[in-house]
């Protein structure tokens, strides 16, 4: 018989906000995070606003040396997860090390360091690249450098499905839980890539909104939309076996009930137009949890505000939900903090997780114009009332599908 899972502690970087408490009262607010790129010149771009995070020094979250061995994507995961550690009040003194695991991933690693060591070559030679270069770029780094940095020797991995890394690696850290593999499973999703090659690139897909209204640049399900933001940050969450949690006296906010994905199959970028892979991954994680989508009355969708993803994703909740559909209440939290990349699925479940614990529900930032098709209520208001399930949706280019459900815990 599967064990039970709980979440004990959040911990969050994001462009508003620098830990769970800031992020969570700025989204009530209905506050954004997005502004000009900062960290380079973009003159000669197309795109010129992003969600940055503002006002971090990793040396407030970890030592001098270890901060200058990690590009800023292994940072921002290290302080969320010292932040979600904090919170759920673990002592590893009192914890079998290889009990106690990490499930952290990262969409792209450091494009920053490639950039810079290239450069190097191109102009200096290849003597000259960085001895670490490599340890600095590769993705599994941050989920590394958190079992690290908390002594954590247990299962450690690092799931890389574009944007539906978060999820994924939550949804993987919920199974080795339920089956026995770890009894605590710190897990989520971080990402640093607001940079020249990360703008240029998803640019060149037409992937990115090419407005410089900061108030009007990323409009999920909004008739006017025109692409998603880049955002950066990470998400980071303590997973907890039920009896364990209990026995330390653990504070719950909610119960992972439900995990499901499935693959498109299809294009490597734009989800299958009938929307049959997400609702196969919604589907799943309800059965998963042994309940019927009426159960369900609110999904954090993946609205990303590009033509294709808001289009196909709406398509896939009707095919999942059928007339129920229409009784949902569905929001976008990218509408207010851009797209995270790997950290999106991550920094969303805790948003989740904060809804189920106050009886509330976030608004779309900015959604103002129904599109035709996609007609469903995507919340131009916030809601305060009970929410009983959570389901939270990540789509990934290659066709990943993944969904994870949470349940307000009853004991």
């Amino acid at each position: 018989m599967s064990r039970r899972v709980v979440v004990t502690g959040l911990g969050a970087i994001t462009p508003i906000g620098l830990n769970v408490n800031d992020f969570w009262k700025n989204i009530k607010a209905g506050e954004t995070g997005f502004g000009e790129i900062t960290k380079f010149d973009t003159t000669d771009y197309k795109v010129h606003l992003a969600a940055e995070v503002k006002g971090f020094d990793p040396k407030e979250f970890m030592d001098f040396k270890s901060a200058k061995r990690m590009e800023p994507f292994s940072q921002y995961a290290v302080a969320a997860a010292k932040e979600a550690f904090a919170d759920a009040g673990l002592d590893m003194s009192k914890e079998d090390p290889f009990r106690v695991g990490t499930a952290i991933g990262c969409g792209v690693g450091s494009l920053q360091a490639i950039e810079r060591e290239y450069t190097k070559i191109v102009q200096k030679g290849p003597g000259k690249v960085n001895p670490i270069f490599v340890p600095l770029m590769i993705s599994n780094m941050a989920a590394g450098n958190v079992s690290i940095q908390l002594g954590l020797r247990g299962k450690c991995t690092n799931d890389v499905t574009a944007c539906s890394t978060g999820t994924n690696n939550i949804g993987d850290a919920f199974r080795s839980i339920q089956y026995g593999e770890a009894d605590v499973m710190v897990a989520g999703g971080t990402e640093g890539a607001v940079c020249p090659c990360a703008i240029a690139g998803f640019t060149a897909l037409t992937a990115l909104s090419t407005s410089d209204d900061p108030k009007r640049c990323s409009l999920p399900f909004d008739k006017n939309r025109s692409g998603f933001v880049l955002g950066e940050g990470s998400g980071v969450v303590v997973l907890e076996e039920l009896e364990h949690a209990k026995a330390r006296g653990a504070k719950i906010y909610a119960e992972v009930v439900g995990y499901g994905c499935s693959a498109d199959a299809y294009h490597i970028t734009s989800p299958i137009e009938d929307g049959s892979g997400a609702a196969r991954a919604m589907t799943n994680a309800i059965d998963d949890a042994g309940i019927k989508p009426e159960d369900i009355t609110y999904i954090n969708a993946h609205g990303t505000a590009t033509h294709h993803n808001d289009l196909f994703e709406t398509r896939a909740i009707k095919l999942a939900f059928g007339e129920h559909a229409k009784d949902l209440k569905i929001n976008s939290t990218k509408s207010m903090i851009g797209h995270l990349l790997g950290a999106a699925g991550a920094v969303e479940f805790i948003t989740c997780v904060k809804e189920i614990e106050e009886g509330f529900i976030h608004k779309t930032v900015g959604y103002e114009t129904v599109d035709d098709e996609i007609d469903l209520n995507y919340c131009k208001q916030e809601y305060q009332e009970e929410v009983p399930y959570a389901l939270s949706n990540s789509l990934g280019f290659g066709g990943h599908n993944a969904s994870i459900l949470l349940k307000k815990y009853e004991g």
